[in-house]
């Protein structure tokens, strides 16, 4: 080769190694892959904390603020990017909040009809006032993605409650605190009791308990904090989602090389004077200084090539069904955790039948039970300080929690049958277990507004 053939040649090379590089030097792309990744404990740190677990302190490595505010961020970013991790977080909303749960202020007495009636309009003000439908949903996605969500209250003079969130990372002890073992993590405890909590220190202000509710997730009743429910499987859906991306880069690439033509026994220049000849015209670009060369193939082009010019086909080697099944493997493995059907996290339903995995023995169904009355649990316990706050501003009277009684329906999630529901109800309000305001909730209704509709209509046909 001459000089000039020589330094055309390195000049291409050079070329070449630019454009591969450049996608692994540019930081939004993400597309470089450690081959050690797989042998870190967590990312980038090979080793994590060792040693014993104390009262309030995070599982499983005794986590301090610092750590905990890392995972969580890790979590943020699965929750923000990662399609999986959204799928899940959105379907545990749809099954856990739904259309929103009933609440109900039953009287206990018939005297207590009229004071009933009031309480729920005070309720039901509450949940206008607070959003409280869409509240409930912002809940279970920070207790999933964040293991915790703390609510703020706040009373007006006419006994108005207002509910406000509280971020996390808020949540800090002061400098001045941190050797105290009973001030850890932005919580103050009874020395001796760590479940006792006296306050939380809310961007340096301690704020006392009564006007906090902490709902912590993951982690025992005398852990502190709680953990996202990611943290586990925080690495498997990152790996799901780099699998998914190399899955499709690879078949992008196969798919938009149509052709490749070998040359056999021909020089650089052979072949450059050959695709000048084929092509229908050239292109140049002003950036890179190079003319480039095109040639359209339109469908059902015949292409004949003469001796010393072999055709391959790319696309015909694309496989990637080879890649799903470990996809797949990923996915059974973060939905183990969630203890949610795969097809809940790949949105892909073949390999799942939702009347089969939706049943009342179904894990998935009595997980998302679980959460529902918890969270029931902990929305009544927000009730019962409205009503405090309504008492102490005078608008109810002392004992109205003694007369009155407060109830919460939640969406129904098994697969129904409404005939059978239907007299299964019909037994239990004729033996008197289950009262007629009862059942309109479990169907969505108002007892109220039914019960006035069922008198119009009666009315209307007496006088007919």
């Amino acid at each position: 080769m001459s000089n000039t053939e020589l330094m055309q040649e390195a000049l291409r090379l050079e070329e070449k190694l630019l454009e591969s590089l450049k996608e692994f030097a540019d930081p939004y792309l993400n597309a470089y892959i450690d081959p050690r990744e797989p042998y870190f404990d967590d990312g980038n740190d090979v080793w994590l904390p060792s040693g014993g677990q104390q009262a309030g302190q995070l599982p499983p490595f005794g986590l301090n603020e610092q750590s905990l505010c890392i995972i969580r961020q890790q979590c943020r970013q699965l929750v923000l990017s990662n399609e999986f991790a959204i799928n899940a977080i959105e379907n545990r909303i749809n099954f856990v909040v739904g259309n929103g749960h009933k609440y109900h202020a039953i009287p206990k007495t018939d005297d207590a009809v009229l004071l009933a009636e009031k309480t729920r309009e005070i309720i039901n003000g509450f949940l206008h006032e607070n959003n409280w439908h869409r509240r409930q949903q912002e809940i279970v996605r920070r207790r999933d993605r964040d293991g915790e969500a703390f609510l703020r209250f706040f009373c007006d003079e006419q006994g108005k409650t207002l509910v406000r969130f509280v971020e996390p990372d808020q949540v800090a002890t002061p400098p001045e605190f941190e050797k105290y073992p009973h001030c850890r993590f932005g919580i103050r405890t009874k020395p001796n009791d760590v479940e006792s909590v006296e306050g939380y220190w809310i961007d340096g202000e301690f704020v006392k308990a009564n006007e906090i509710q902490h709902r912590k997730a993951n982690v025992d009743g005398n852990v502190k904090r709680g953990i996202p429910i990611f943290f586990p499987v925080r690495k498997n859906m990152q790996r799901a989602e780099k699998l998914l991306r190399n899955m499709s880069v690879v078949a992008e690439i196969q798919s938009a090389i149509a052709l490749i033509r070998k040359h056999v026994s021909s020089s650089g220049e052979t072949i450059r004077r050959y695709v000048q000849n084929q092509s229908e015209r050239n292109t140049h670009d002003a950036a890179t200084g190079r003319t480039g060369s095109i040639r359209r193939f339109s469908p059902g082009t015949i292409i004949d090539a003469h001796q010393g010019v072999d055709y391959h086909f790319p696309v015909a080697a694309i496989d990637a069904s080879r890649y799903v099944l470990v996809l797949q493997a990923e996915l059974r493995a973060i939905a183990s955790r969630l203890v949610m059907p795969e097809f809940m996290l790949s949105s892909d339903a073949s390999n799942a039948n939702y009347s089969s995995t939706m049943v009342a023995e179904g894990p998935a169904v009595r997980m998302f039970e679980r959460m529902q009355y918890e969270m029931i649990d902990d929305d009544l316990r927000v009730l019962r300080r409205v009503i405090g706050n309504a008492v102490l501003a005078g608008k109810l009277p002392p004992d109205v929690l003694r007369v009155v009684d407060l109830q919460a329906i939640p969406p129904l999630l098994a697969v129904r049958d409404r005939l059978n529901e239907a007299r299964a109800d019909e037994i239990l309000l004729k033996h008197g277990v289950m009262s007629p305001q009862t059942m309109a909730m479990r169907y969505g209704l108002d007892p109220k507004l039914e019960a006035s509709l069922a008198c119009r209509c009666c009315h209307s046909n007496n006088e007919r």
